[in-house]
């Protein structure tokens, strides 16, 4: 007999869609575990949660019933940092493995985003009130405490001052102007950012991997993901479309970069689009 219906597994990108599709209830460790399925195609994104939620049962049992938030944060960072040796992947930074958190779980190596989505699901577990900052250059977390803010770098465990930021900042502020009478607050670089937010650079760091690498076919499947979490960001179209390009896939390429020609409110990248549509279009009639 018939069934009355069949059920069909979700794709990757659609079950990541289904992810991100509300800001309100966007599961970010979820999200940015489902990334690795591109790679990782049998991953079990379930799997990846019940092992975190284990991580989770053991550092709650080392929390006494009566830990303030501070002790809570120290057991947190014992565990992690120390017991477990999560830390930053010094010998080969640009991995993409780095950015897969089913990868950083096994070999407990990965890049300041990773890490933090990683921290901040165990922390969120221990009512942490704990935030992703997208510090420029480096991704940082944030903590509010009852007797202020600490900053902690996830790639080493650091907790950072106020000068220490300053000082990291300082490349940064020299190569956009921002000194003298343009210079602005380090509070306004520890703005929280939201989980759309930090998946939009999780994904914009696996694209510059794969660019840098020219491996347009990885590059085009982030590019998928990047315009499922952000649809109006046009440059992600542009971008897709110069992937799709490099394959060979013109009439794809041709879609892709005439949205973005549609839609930009850049003049200077639109005349170059432009110009390279009039190739693509050659080649493709």
């Amino acid at each position: 007999m018939a069934l009355p219906y069949e059920f069909t597994a979700p794709t990757p990108l659609s079950y990541f869609a289904s992810l991100v599709r509300d800001d309100e209830a966007l599961p970010l460790f979820e999200a940015a575990a489902a990334v690795a399925q591109d790679e990782y195609p049998d991953l079990d994104v379930q799997q990846v949660l019940g092992d975190v939620d284990q991580m989770l049962a053991r550092v709650r049992r080392r929390c006494p019933d009566d830990a303030g938030p501070l002790q809570r944060l120290r057991v947190l960072n014992q565990f992690f940092f120390r017991d477990m040796g999560f830390g930053g992947n010094v010998n080969n930074y640009y991995d993409p493995d780095n950015s897969y958190l089913n990868a950083v779980l096994r070999t407990r190596r990965g890049i300041p985003i990773s890490l933090a989505v990683l921290w901040l699901e165990l922390a969120q577990g221990l009512g942490l009130k704990a935030r992703g900052v997208n510090f420029p250059g480096h991704f940082m977390i944030k903590i509010n405490l009852p007797n202020g803010q600490v900053v902690i770098d996830p790639f080493t465990g650091q907790s950072l001052s106020r000068e220490d930021l300053s000082e990291r900042l300082e490349p940064y502020k020299r190569r956009n102007g921002l000194v003298d009478d343009f210079d602005v607050p380090v509070g306004l670089y520890l703005q929280a950012a939201t989980p759309r937010e930090i998946l939009a650079r999780l994904l914009r760091n696996l694209k510059e991997i794969h660019r840098t690498q020219s491996d347009w076919l990885r590059l085009v499947a982030v590019q998928d993901r990047l315009i499922v979490l952000l649809p109006e960001a046009w440059v992600e179209y542009r971008d897709r479309g110069l992937a799709w390009a490099e394959i060979g896939d013109l009439r794809l390429a041709v879609n892709d970069l005439e949205t973005f020609v549609d839609r930009t409110d850049d003049a200077l990248e639109r005349s170059a689009i432009e110009q390279r549509l009039q190739t693509l279009r050659r080649a493709l009639n």
